[in-house]
């Protein structure tokens, strides 16, 4: 896949996927003695396949402005490694309490809850250290924005807060605008790293780089919308987790405050909406269009 090249999203989707699992894989550590379990639940839970839609993002974005394959894999493995920790503690009883994930028992079903925590925090200390690598950019200041970028998207103020929302939206009412924040936070802030990371990566001038926010906010947000959807309406075998659960814990979400078909609507509404930001990018972002419509289109 390359800047220019027709070709399907599936097609584009699976390539990069193939390209970062190989990437993870070659990046993942080989430990010995009483680590070993320990790298077994990580090589586990990263392997364990998934849309790679955020690496896809990363690599979409980055071939936007000409930069190496070599260096957005990094980037793209670093995204899924943080994203695949927070599946990993989403699961955990404490969290969601789920049994399955991509069509698999969870990481503490297979091992243990404690191994799980572990796996998750090494997960994420480790695509810091991936972003700060020489390797992942010659300029440090670039290196530099990365790494305070993703802190951004997936701690207090981002990925993790939100969860912290999450958690208290089974217990508290919460209007349109609080969900919108919390999937903002929760989902949108690692999505709109992905389509940033590109940039940074590209030293992209600003005007680029808002167009890319904009872009990734509205999409992020259709793409929980369809997630919320599928929750309620998709199939648990298709989808290869546990459905129901948010309906059944009471959790406020675009469906409980829209209904189904205003919240369809205004799924289409938001990629609308996100597309139209890519006007500046001519035909070299048609990828990202296309994603953008399959990302609210999918049964999985």
């Amino acid at each position: 896949m390359t800047v220019g090249t027709k070709v399907s999203v599936e097609a584009a989707l699976n390539e990069v996927a193939r390209l970062v699992e190989r990437r993870m894989e070659k990046l993942l550590p080989v430990a010995e003695g009483h680590e070993a379990r320990l790298a077994d639940a990580v090589k586990y839970a990263v392997l364990a396949g998934g849309k790679r839609l955020r690496p896809f993002l990363v690599v979409a974005s980055a071939d936007l402005f000409g930069v190496a394959r070599d260096c957005s894999l990094r980037v793209a493995a670093a995204v899924e490694f943080v994203h695949t920790y927070s599946l990993i503690h989403d699961d955990l009883p404490c969290m969601d309490d789920a049994d399955t994930r991509r069509g698999k028992p969870t990481v503490h079903k297979v091992f243990d809850e404690a191994t799980a925590v572990l796996a998750g925090d090494a997960l994420l200390t480790y695509a810091f250290e991936i972003l700060a690598e020489e390797a992942t950019h010659s300029d440090p200041r670039v290196r530099l924005e990365l790494v305070r970028s993703l802190a951004v998207a997936s701690g207090f103020h981002g990925m993790v807060g939100g969860q912290m929302i999450d958690l208290v939206a089974e217990t508290e009412a919460m209007d349109l605008s609080a969900i919108t924040r919390l999937q903002q936070m929760k989902t949108g802030a690692l999505m709109g790293f992905s389509v940033e990371a590109g940039a940074i990566l590209g030293r992209a001038p600003m005007d680029k780089r808002h167009a890319l926010r904009g872009y990734a906010r509205d999409m992020g947000l259709a793409f929980q919308i369809a997630d919320d959807l599928l929750d309620i309406e998709g199939d648990a075998a298709t989808l290869g987790k546990d459905t129901g659960k948010d309906q059944a814990a009471g959790k406020a979400t675009f469906v409980t405050a829209l209904g189904v078909e205003r919240a369809r609507t205004q799924a289409e509404i938001l990629t609308d909406q996100a597309i139209e930001y890519l006007d500046v990018f001519g035909a070299a972002a048609e990828l990202l269009r296309d994603v953008a419509r399959f990302a609210i289109k999918r049964n999985k």
